[in-house]
């Protein structure tokens, strides 16, 4: 008896918890923030739910409420973006570094931010005639270049999708030809931690004439000893 009270209460919070994350998915749709009758219309429930539900959510400072009763995401979802980012960081730069060094390219982290992709660190191999320098924080769509491609590539399909995006997806790892900078060739593989879509991906990038396949591939194993390292 007291095992299915603890099956079902256990039930009932990974409910609530799944509510909860819709609820954050909603209100990331709504930059502008919602109502809780807005918010309730949206998810097809009771405003006594949505009450329930944000509660928990503006305490942690997930989200919070405006003064004309709008409720938007918090600074509490930039902290705890900000810390996974720095984990990944950590894991991903002495990859990053035995690439560029291996493929005497510049390497980079690249996270997916909504429809855009954010270099979030830059990596120059140490010892070069002549390599491409660029800087963290630079930000284009999420569809071109390498490492864009090779993250949307690290997820399920959508309709419409690029042709290069299929076949990285078959392949394990992205190519591309002077999307971002004239005369530069790039390849890049997705992080994928779980069964999650891939949110970030490894990437190199070059001038002058490299092997093509041998940088993919050993991009893509670089892709799977970080993935590994963030477990």
């Amino acid at each position: 008896m007291a095992e299915t009270s603890e099956r079902a209460s256990s039930a009932n919070h990974s409910l609530t918890l799944e509510r909860g994350l819709r609820v954050l998915r909603v209100l990331a749709e709504h930059p502008d923030g919602l109502s809780v009758s807005a918010l309730a219309n949206e998810m097809e429930t009771h405003r006594a739910g949505i009450y329930r539900l944000l509660g928990p959510l503006m305490d942690q400072r997930l989200v919070v409420r405006d003064a004309s009763g709008r409720h938007t995401l918090g600074v509490g979802l930039i902290e705890l973006a900000s810390r996974v980012r720095s984990r990944l960081q950590f894991a991903a730069r002495p990859e990053m570094q035995r690439l560029a060094d291996a493929l005497a390219a510049t390497t980079a982290l690249t996270v997916r931010d909504a429809g855009e992709a954010l270099v979030a660190l830059v990596v120059e191999p140490r010892q070069t005639d002549m390599h491409i320098t660029y800087r963290a924080g630079l930000r284009h769509p999420i569809d071109i270049a390498a490492s864009g491609i090779a993250i949307l590539a690290g997820s399920p399909p959508l309709p419409g999708e690029r042709e290069e995006v299929v076949e990285a997806r078959e392949r394990g790892w992205a190519r591309s030809q002077g999307e971002l900078l004239k005369g530069t060739t790039g390849v890049g593989a997705p992080i994928r931690t779980g069964d999650a879509e891939a949110q970030a991906a490894i990437s190199a990038v070059w001038l002058n004439a490299r092997d093509l396949e041998a940088a993919g591939e050993l991009t893509l194993a670089a892709a799977k000893r970080i993935a590994a390292a963030l477990g």
